[in-house]
């Protein structure tokens, strides 16, 4: 079938299906539509953040940044490091050049060259809900719709904001040399993430954060830690709230400027050549106009059902869904897979729909050390645990009261876990330090599949001396009660 062969009514091209995003709403176009008429629109770079700004190139600069960063802590291991220079036009080369603008590119090319989607390289905005229009005033309806338009920075009402030396995630990987001085500004997880990788690769670098808690949402134990150690890594100056930028004093045509922010009621500035904010993120919706026929919560997101239908009036619309950013309260890529599997079933499959569920959520931040988390706070837990009448029991493993981390000479790392004195039940898992991302999956699994802690703990084998025996360690410290042995 040809995309030739498509219906039109009254000027209005009609589809079976109009996704609106390429990111996580791309790959729910399979092979169940080849014989379907599909519409994909995005303004944007295809294939999302994730790929393009986000967590994939991100990544490719955090593993060269923490490999720079370790050669300044084996000293300890008997091991003198250090790092001769840093190539940053060819690190940007490498990551984009030679992989992210390729894949991006292919991606697009290979979608729309399909008999069967028609692909807008262009903005769209609502005319009804299930019609939209597009920046270059072609109509489209589909018999269902999905909204998969993700966020953007959120960029502050201060002066000085549009200079070139001010960027978000979108344009700071891509400078054309690596910046002297760094300002970043936010407290939040692309904040700590660029403050690591500018900091560990040469980057002289102040993040400047206008609340007293970094991380917000991750236990506070945990954070104070990050914060200690990341204290001795770059400049952190909380509590800092942004007036304006400005252009540098300090010579003409520098390219410099001078970031100047509030204290305890008295100005300070910072100099910079590079400026991140990274103050917040918020939903795309505005631009869709989706407020005049959906229902859109104060913080901007589309309100979905638990079937990720699109909520008028509290009620689910027919044939409309949405998923990641756009809709969700967890701006992460792996949440807005799920969301797209369950979408690509529900279109498909409208008298058997999947709901989501109340699976725990991991996440990760990417900095110097890592931090892993999934599930409640300790202070979240002991919340819940007065409201349902429960104990807590807690415990906070160091990496360096094991064997492995003997061997790695730590004394940042940690794993604390939180869990129901009763049941056993794991409430949450905080971790900080070496490969904190990759020691918390097995945490998620457990309280995924409720599996609990005694039974985690006896009921495998542990590789001694792996740095998992972290988890074990901890597992077993939670003193849960008596249990039958294993």
């Amino acid at each position: 079938m040809s995309i030739e062969n498509l219906a039109e009514e009254n000027g209005v091209k009609l589809y079976d299906l109009v996704i609106i995003g390429s990111g996580s709403g791309n790959t729910i176009i399979g092979p169940e539509w080849d014989d379907k008429h599909v519409a994909l629109i995005d303004g944007g770079i295809f294939g999302g953040t994730c790929l393009n700004v986000g967590c994939i190139p991100t990544k490719m600069f955090v593993y060269p940044a923490t490999i720079a960063a370790k050669t300044r802590e084996v000293a300890a291991l008997g091991v003198q490091a250090s790092v001769q220079s840093v190539d940053w036009v060819g690190m940007r080369e490498r990551i984009f050049g030679q992989r992210i603008d390729r894949i991006s590119a292919g991606g697009r090319d290979w979608r729309a060259g399909l008999p069967n989607v028609d692909f807008y390289p262009e903005y769209a905005r609502f005319t009804g809900t299930h019609e939209l229009v597009t920046s270059s005033g072609v109509r489209v309806r589909g018999r269902q719709v999905v909204v998969a338009a993700g966020s953007r920075a959120v960029l502050p009402e201060v002066p000085g904001i549009d200079l070139p030396q001010v960027h978000t995630n979108d344009t700071m990987m891509r400078l054309e040399n690596l910046p002297a001085r760094t300002v970043v500004l936010g407290g939040g997880v692309i904040a700590a993430e660029f403050a690591h990788v500018f900091s560990a690769l040469g980057s002289q670098v102040t993040q400047v954060h206008r609340s007293s808690t970094l991380l917000r949402g991750v236990d506070e134990e945990i954070v104070q830690r990050f914060e200690s150690s990341a204290r001795e890594q770059w400049t952190i100056a909380t509590n800092h709230a942004l007036r304006e930028i400005r252009p540098a004093s300090d010579g003409a045509g520098t390219g410099a400027v001078t970031v100047v922010c509030e204290h305890e009621g008295r100005a300070v500035e910072f100099e910079a050549d590079a400026v991140l904010v990274a103050t917040g993120r918020t939903p795309n919706t505005d631009r869709l106009d989706a407020a005049q026929f959906f229902d859109v919560a104060e913080c901007g997101s589309l309100r979905v059902d638990r079937y990720q239908r699109v909520l008028s009036d509290g009620e689910p619309v027919e044939g409309v869904y949405a998923l990641g950013d756009v809709s969700s309260d967890h701006l992460l890529k792996h949440v807005a897979n799920h969301q797209a599997r369950l979408v690509q079933h529900n279109l498909s499959h409208p008298h058997d729909l999947r709901a989501d569920d109340n699976r725990p959520v991991p996440a990760a931040v990417f900095s110097h050390p890592q931090i892993a988390y999934a599930g409640l706070t300790e202070s979240e837990a002991r919340e819940l645990a007065v409201s349902e009448g429960f104990e807590v029991r807690v415990k906070t493993q160091n990496y360096g009261d094991t064997a492995y981390g003997w061997a790695m000479e730590d004394s940042v790392g940690a794993l604390k876990l939180i869990a129901r004195a009763d049941t056993g039940q794991l409430l949450g898992a905080f971790a900080v330090g070496e490969e904190a991302a990759t020691l918390i999956q097995p945490l998620v699994q457990a309280m995924t599949f409720d599996l609990d802690v005694h039974s985690m703990a006896r009921g495998q084998y542990w590789i001694h001396p792996a740095l998992t025996e972290v988890v074990e360690n901890a597992l077993l410290g939670l003193e849960i009660g008596p249990q039958p042995a294993l």
